[in-house]
């Protein structure tokens, strides 16, 4: 399983070559750190004006060598949102349809590649949010790493389409769309950048987690990725069209306050469209924090921002069709954190983490599956039983459910992220959601990794963190892993690899919360 570290060069008297011919013209990139990066390349035309609530178009051509040095603008969404991202201080556009490239500085050609989608609950976020997000990967593992921007909010996880009329149509899964887009411009770019596109590994985390089991049922999405990592998956957050059109018909109503019309809560869905054509892309984005952060509380145990089974692009809700073997026949790693839920607290909270929401999911269930599911968390509703129930409810189970199907049809690896520093734990969030980032990425000798670690657990943090990169990119460059390092999913055993300090392997760990979530939502 090990892959070996290596920092590849140019062959002696080889030029550096960053000027590349892509989809639409030539892009120049910049040597930086000793690898060869390139931002901000078009990878479909920008979604406004007419193509405003559209499905992705083709890329504009340019003409002259295009600066490929500098990340493109970012989605839209809010600089004062429920989650502090990287939008108070960047440029933001809805012009945002851009892919990012590091490859090792090297001419060597055939390399995996490894495409990330990044997380923010389809409401913030962006490809440049944390700018040297996939550097390590590259230098350690001689890999082509690859992100890009899609649609957010309202622009791209609300399902409008209640509102679209033959004058003025209005597409679902928009942002979905645009990862499918983004994905074809890999198969059809990467090998001018050096990658392999039928070596393609896609992950991602959080809503990029949910992104990656969500593309897994994506028809249109099969055969763009040999292999996918999913971290942090809420894999059940997807919605039939009579749940989003409620939330259509809510955001409109919100955002007509914004843009002055009160009346539209009562018009047709015609003058509703009209609304949405109107308003800023300012307004858009304050209406969408308004709607995630009413949500749960107005349907418990919903994400209003989601994909939508369309019929079309999404076919099926993704766990049917990995129980029918319909995803992509591709092998799979699927993991959570320890806590999931620990993170979600104030503004950040749109779990099932309060009183009234979890007494509206068990409002759903029977006696017997409630008194198993509270002896799983003694103590509900309190703060951290609730944080741990609403964190395995989006999370962990689903997470659980896409394992365990998956692996009846395609090898299949489950993890938990266990390891902690000293002050994360002592602040009460343990493993929560989000810090296995900081490993995948390399990010804990930068200032946040350093502020987590200043009460000591960096050397155990860094040593962890390089097993967890080395066991990716041995996954990135085609390898299975050997049963005594980390066994394969199956449904008898259901061996998990626990990344920790020491890590380990346990057989179906937290197995009697595992067969009482099974009682409580049989329909998962």
């Amino acid at each position: 399983m090990t892959l070996s570290t290596r920092r590849l060069s140019p062959p002696r008297g080889t030029p550096p070559r960053h000027d590349v011919e892509v989809t639409g013209g030539i892009v120049r990139g910049v040597l930086r750190r000793g690898l060869r990066m390139w931002r901000g390349i078009p990878y479909a035309a920008p979604p406004v004006g007419e193509r405003r609530f559209r499905a992705p178009a083709p890329v504009e051509p340019w003409h002259d060598v295009r600066d490929a040095s500098e990340f493109g603008a970012i989605p839209i969404q809010s600089r004062n949102g429920a989650f502090v991202g990287a939008a108070r201080d960047a440029a933001m556009s809805e012009d945002c349809l851009t892919v990012n490239v590091i490859r090792p500085d090297s001419d060597e050609t055939g390399l995996p590649v490894m495409v990330f989608i990044h997380g923010g609950a389809y409401m913030v976020g962006s490809s440049a949010e944390h700018r040297r997000n996939g550097e390590a990967l590259v230098a350690e593992g001689g890999v082509v790493y690859v992100s890009f921007n899609y649609r957010l909010g309202a622009l791209g996880y609300l399902d409008l389409t209640r509102y679209s009329t033959p004058e003025r149509p209005i597409e679902s899964n928009l942002g979905l769309r645009d990862q499918v887009v983004a994905l074809e411009w890999v198969r059809d770019n990467i090998r001018a950048f050096g990658g392999d596109p039928a070596r393609v590994t896609l992950f991602g985390e959080s809503a990029g987690g949910n992104a990656v089991t969500t593309l897994m049922a994506v028809p249109a999405a099969h055969g763009l990725f040999a292999r996918a990592i999913a971290q942090s998956s809420p894999a059940n957050a997807i919605y039939p069209p009579e749940v989003t059109a409620v939330w259509a018909q809510e955001f409109v109503a919100i955002l007509s306050d914004l843009v002055g019309d009160r009346e539209v809560e009562a018009t047709s869905d015609d003058e509703g469209g009209a609304v949405l054509t109107a308003a800023s892309a300012e307004q858009l984005a304050e209406a969408t924090v308004t709607l995630t952060l009413r949500t749960p509380d107005a349907h418990p145990g919903t994400i209003a921002l989601s994909p939508v089974i369309d019929g079309e692009l999404l076919p099926e809700r993704p766990l049917d069709a990995f129980k029918e073997g319909r995803a992509a026949p591709v092998p799979l790693i699927i993991g959570t954190m320890d806590r999931e839920g620990a993170l979600f607290t104030g503004r950040l909270d749109i779990l099932a983490t309060t009183p009234s929401r979890i007494r509206a999911i068990f409002a759903n269930t029977k006696k017997k599956a409630r008194k198993a599911i509270k002896a799983e968390y003694p103590g509900l509703p309190a703060r951290r039983p609730a944080a741990d129930f609403g964190g395995d409810y989006a999370f962990w189970f689903p997470s659980v459910k896409v394992a365990e199907r998956h692996s009846q049809f395609q090898p299949t690896y489950f993890y938990r992220f266990d390891l902690a520093p000293r002050l994360v734990r002592w602040m009460g969030f343990d493993a929560t959601h989000g810090l296995d980032l900081f490993a995948v990425f390399d990010r804990i000798d930068r200032p946040f990794g350093r502020l987590m670690t200043a009460l000591g657990g960096r050397r155990a943090f860094h040593a962890t963190s390089r097993r967890m990169r080395s066991r990716w990119l041995a996954f990135a460059h085609g390898e299975l892993f050997d049963e005594s390092d980390w066994p394969r999913y199956e449904m008898e055993a259901r061996r998990t690899l626990i990344i920790d300090e020491e890590d380990r392997i346990e057989a179906d760990p937290r197995a009697t919360r595992r067969h009482a979530w099974r009682l409580f939502v049989p329909h998962v």
